[in-house]
């Protein structure tokens, strides 16, 4: 073939070819090549890619338009002959250029929608690796069966700030994330203070028909802590327990950690004192005990941090501890703060080791404080009963406001423990109270012989902090109560004999620095009920609000008809005084649950026109 010969005429050259009869067999013999099963011969498809080859460098196609004109790599062809080969072949010779030619397009489309296929699909979903500890709703008992309700304070609002992270990503969060008794804490309800640093907080109970059932009452109990200042805060000796394991390597853990202990080490004064220890596959310290005053090179230390390698926490706690102990100030704030993802993969990884090791540390009088960070292999479970256990308490950072709000705003309540093992109990009196039901602290329940133990550990109260716990109880008479009396169980009597006492509410403590608990003991009575929720406070309704929003997104059990729409009126008319926002932020993720939610909105499953 003349080498001068246009690209046209070798392309024309190259579909004449293809449409040739195949080889005769004495040339496949003469070649000793075997027949293709295609249409044309090794003999041909090499003819034509030598005269190809032939073509003058000046009408050759650059680099970038050869690879756009090259064939896409064909799959290796099936064992045997596909169906619409076999058919191909039993046509008569006269039919198969033209059958050739329209097999050839066909596999050319084909291999064209393969591709765009393979461009369209999506990756493959991340492995959620999450862990929480499963929680099942306190069930509704009967006063004349088990008349004593007995658990631990909480002031722990981890779960919170993670179900606006899911919410915020538009997911709904999982059931066990939602700790309703956390959601509820994680608002301050201006309960007056307590008068005097002895008791150290003032319990305060309020009484009035349940917004989501009108034939039961709702019983809120609020403890306030009295409020100390940052200034006044004692010495603090504080050890920073970084992960920078592999498994932080994220904007949303190293990269958050970083400028939210910033904001913590900004607030400190020259008679605190810092020290930060990290861990990986090893534990090691890289900033040693350091005044408060020297923020540049206690941020500087921050800065350095990189993430990489596997997780041994066991190790950085221990190192962590006996920095605090070398450190220790008597009479001061003695705390370790562990950021993690709670990610623990070699070295102690068993959740209850973990939890011994900890309960183990916790008598040098060591407190410590968790703080979660990132998604996808967050361990919501460890994280929690790691800081339930080291007499401290759990927070979640999601963004540096949250960040600020518990080591900024609620610095003293974050770090100063005002009383600790606190131990709440309330006995119903089954003259008037059919049926109770403990709202959220399911993994707080204690037995009834531990609230007189001084050794069972309990939640502590940091200075300034809010507790609020509500019950959801059914008179005698009201028609709100869900079971069936015994049958030969002894009924209760008909005459109360403590007037009209529905319950009695005690209180345990201890010092911070004390083992042996106080008592605080007050009746709660029918004349306390209002008529009407509408007419209780504002704190009693936005409290009445989030514990719907709680129960709502774990399912609605015991709320009936009571839904979002509900919860955003209720909390709507008891926003009240919102200087930080954060009221304002629940009705925004209380409106953002109502879209995710498949239950809720009247056009769901409406086909899209």
């Amino acid at each position: 073939m003349n080498p001068s010969l246009p690209l046209y005429a070798l392309l024309a050259a190259v579909l004449l070819a293809g449409c040739s009869p195949a080889a005769p067999p004495q040339e496949a013999a003469e070649s000793k090549q075997p027949v293709a099963a295609g249409p044309s011969s090794p003999r041909v498809v090499q003819s034509v890619v030598d005269q190809v080859a032939t073509v003058p460098a000046a009408t050759a196609p650059s680099g970038q338009e050869a690879e756009r004109l090259a064939p896409a790599p064909s799959p290796s062809p099936p064992v045997g002959p596909a169906p619409a080969e076999a058919e191909f072949r039993a046509q008569s010779p006269a039919a198969r250029p033209r059958a050739e030619g329209f097999a050839e397009e066909a596999r050319i489309a084909g291999r064209r929608d393969t591709n765009e296929l393979h461009a369209l699909r999506a990756p493959s979903e991340p492995t959620d690796r999450e862990k929480y500890a499963q929680i099942e709703d306190n069930p509704v008992k009967r006063a004349a069966e088990q008349p004593v309700s007995t658990f631990s304070i909480d002031v722990d609002t981890g779960a919170y700030a993670n179900v606006r992270r899911f919410l915020k990503a538009g997911r709904l969060p999982p059931r066990d994330a939602v700790r309703v008794e956390e959601l509820i804490n994680y608002f301050d309800y201006d309960y007056p203070p307590p008068d005097d640093r002895e008791p150290p907080f003032r319990v305060n109970t309020e009484l009035a028909p349940t917004p989501w059932n009108s034939q039961t009452l709702l019983l809120a109990v609020g403890i306030k802590g009295y409020e100390l200042p940052r200034t006044q805060l004692p010495p603090a000796n504080l050890v920073f327990l970084i992960d920078v394991s592999g498994s932080m390597n994220s904007a949303d853990k190293i990269g958050l950690l970083k400028p939210a202990l910033k904001l913590l080490v900004r607030q400190l004064r020259p008679k605190d004192k810092v020290a930060i220890a990290v861990y990986a596959g090893a534990a090691g310290m890289v900033l040693e005990p350091t005044p408060g005053n020297q923020k540049a090179k206690i941020e500087a230390a921050l800065d350095q941090l990189a993430a990489g390698g596997s997780t041994n926490g066991g190790a950085g706690i221990r190192l962590a501890y006996n920095l605090a102990r070398q450190g220790f100030v008597e009479g001061g704030v003695n705390r370790v703060i562990l950021a993690t993802d709670g990610d623990f993969n070699v070295g102690t990884v068993n959740f209850q080791a973990l939890k011994d090791l900890v309960e183990t540390q916790r008598k040098s009088g060591i407190a410590l404080t968790t703080l979660g960070f990132g998604a996808g292999n967050y361990n919501d479970r460890l994280m929690e009963q790691l800081a339930d256990a080291g007499n401290g308490n759990h927070a979640y950072i999601d963004t540096l406001q949250e960040a600020n709000k518990v080591l900024v705003e609620q610095m003293s309540a974050t770090l100063l423990t005002i009383a600790k093992d606190v131990k709440i109990q309330i006995e119903f009196n089954p003259a008037l109270v059919e049926e109770y039901r403990l709202i959220g602290y399911e993994n707080r329940i204690l037995r009834r012989e531990d609230f007189n133990n001084d050794a069972v550990d309990a939640g502590d109260i940091g200075a300034g902090h809010t507790v609020t716990a509500l019950y959801e109880i059914a008179l005698k008479g009201s028609g709100g109560s869900l079971s069936d009396p015994l049958r030969y169980g002894r009924p209760a009597a008909d005459n109360a004999p403590h007037g009209d006492e529905i319950a009695f509410l005690r209180l345990r403590y201890k010092q911070p620095d004390g083992e042996v608990s106080r008592l605080l003991e007050q009746p709660i009575r029918r004349g306390q009920a209002v008529g009407d929720w509408r007419e209780t406070s504002e704190r009693f309704r936005f409290a009445a609000a989030v514990a719907g929003f709680g129960q709502v997104l774990r399912g609605g059990r015991h709320t009936g008809d009571f839904g979002y729409d509900e919860v955003l009126a209720l909390a709507r008319a008891a926003r009240g005084s919102d200087p930080h926002g954060y009221r304002g932020e629940f009705l925004t993720l209380a409106g953002l649950a109502r879209s995710l939610d498949p239950g809720q909105g009247g056009e769901q499953g409406q086909a899209i026109r």
